[in-house]
């Protein structure tokens, strides 16, 4: 009863309800927060100070999607991205498997090379509709090669948002006990990688392989490039920005500094009018400030779960309940963290709620670091590809959907829910042994 009880879970169940219920999530996670610290019989002005001192946890973070949103944005107004769309749909020449490679591709450097994150999908996607109905492609194929490059290269490849995630991954372990450097993690998230590409080679040559018919609609709020027919000198400075936001990242190990360089080269060059500095800040707030948010507010509700000082009881009534078993503990919160990441929607916001439970398990288990770094970072992982909640989802069912033919669960959430979370579940566990 004492397990029950504890109140990091009943915050957790709690947190995870709200979410499935379709709760707004930073309510969720506060009014979470708020129960954990009651049901700990801490102060209620205890609790919020605790809260809000523990959002700057992720502050950095969050300064980063505000200004690689604002990136977006400009790379929208150059009109880079459309063009890039026609360019696509001139050289394919009916093969199906290169416009997927390519999307996967394009996806990928969404992450790390030019972060834009989902930002590029209502741009890009929606002009290759046309191409894609006339090669009969099964969108639910698309739907995962997106999925694959929205969420591979942060859990692999430390840049861009891989830099971000990593960076978490590293700064929790580090927190909870268990010292790690950002430069050690994608020397073992390769093996999660390996697992995600079996997922996306069986999408797309085995359960999505077939013709699927679709009608030619108008697609609804295409952007238009009609008045941008070739490379011009501002498109050529937008890819300067995005290579030199990618060098001084990895160079300062900064993100956010990388970004500001970007803009910082893209209107003291003049490709974007300064007068529109204004516009496209607001912009990037829109963007991506709400998934800024529930990162400093996924780090209070972590703070306060950790000033409960329920975790240790709860980790000594886990591990009892897991009786010694390696294989058993790296099950339980795998599926720990798909329900939860599932609730959330985010992986980023997960990664400090996981590391509070996951990592004195860890600890007491006798998992090595590496395992421990690839049982976090899948747990954290699971769930983004399926939630209807992620932008992992959302994003490519906002391009796919533009014509009103791909329904967000059957064509998006659960193909790629089957086809990452479940080699994710099954790689992890056998990386316990391997590692």
């Amino acid at each position: 009863m004492e397990f029950v009880f504890n109140p990091v879970i009943i915050s957790v169940i709690l947190l995870c309800s709200l979410c499935l219920m379709r709760v707004n999530v930073l309510l969720a996670l506060m009014v979470s927060a708020i129960v954990a610290g009651l049901s700990a019989k801490m102060p209620v002005g205890e609790i919020m100070s605790t809260f809000v001192s523990g959002m700057g946890g992720n502050s950095e973070t969050a300064l980063s999607y505000i200004l690689l949103g604002a990136f977006a944005a400009a790379m929208s107004h150059t009109g880079l991205a459309p063009l890039i769309a026609k360019k696509i749909a001139t050289v394919i020449k009916g093969k199906a498997f290169v416009l997927l490679a390519i999307i996967t591709v394009i996806a990928m450097f969404s992450q790390n090379l030019i972060p834009v994150h989902i930002a590029f999908i209502p741009i890009l996607i929606p002009p290759l509709l046309h191409v894609m109905n006339k090669l009969k492609l099964d969108r639910r194929a698309v739907s995962c090669s997106l999925a694959y490059g929205l969420k591979m290269p942060y859990i692999v490849i430390p840049a861009g948002f891989g830099l971000i995630f990593q960076g978490l991954i590293a700064d929790n372990l580090s927190q909870n006990g268990m010292a790690v450097l950002k430069s050690d993690i994608w020397k073992y998230n390769w093996f999660l990688g390996l697992a995600m590409t079996f997922g996306l080679l069986w999408a797309v040559f085995v359960s999505y392989r077939k013709s699927r018919v679709y009608k030619d609609l108008p697609v609804v709020n295409q952007v238009s490039s009609d008045e941008v027919e070739h490379f011009d000198k501002n498109h050529y400075l937008t890819l300067i920005a995005a290579f030199a936001t990618l060098i001084v990242q990895i160079w300062t190990g900064s993100l956010p500094l990388g970004a500001l360089v970007g803009l910082g080269i893209i209107f003291g060059t003049g490709a974007i009018d300064h007068q529109k500095m204004d516009k496209l800040m607001n912009e990037g707030i829109g963007l991506m400030g709400y998934v800024a948010f529930v990162m400093l507010v996924a780090a209070g509700f972590a703070m306060v779960l950790k000033s409960t000082g329920s975790i240790e009881s709860l980790v000594a009534a886990a591990s009892h309940l897991m009786a010694g078993s390696k294989i058993v503990a790296a099950v339980t919160m795998l599926l720990i963290g798909l329900f939860i990441t599932m609730g959330i929607g985010t992986s980023f916001g997960t990664i400090p709620i996981l590391a509070v439970l996951f990592v004195p398990v860890c600890l007491k288990m006798g998992f090595s670091i590496p395992a421990t770094i690839i049982i976090l970072s899948a747990a954290a992982a699971l769930g983004d590809a399926g939630s209807p909640a992620s932008d992992t989802t959302l994003g490519p069912t906002a391009g796919l959907n533009a014509d009103g033919q791909h329904n967000h669960i059957t064509d998006t959430c659960i193909p790629t829910f089957l086809h990452y979370n479940i080699p994710l579940i099954v790689f992890a566990i056998i990386a316990v042994y391997l590692f």
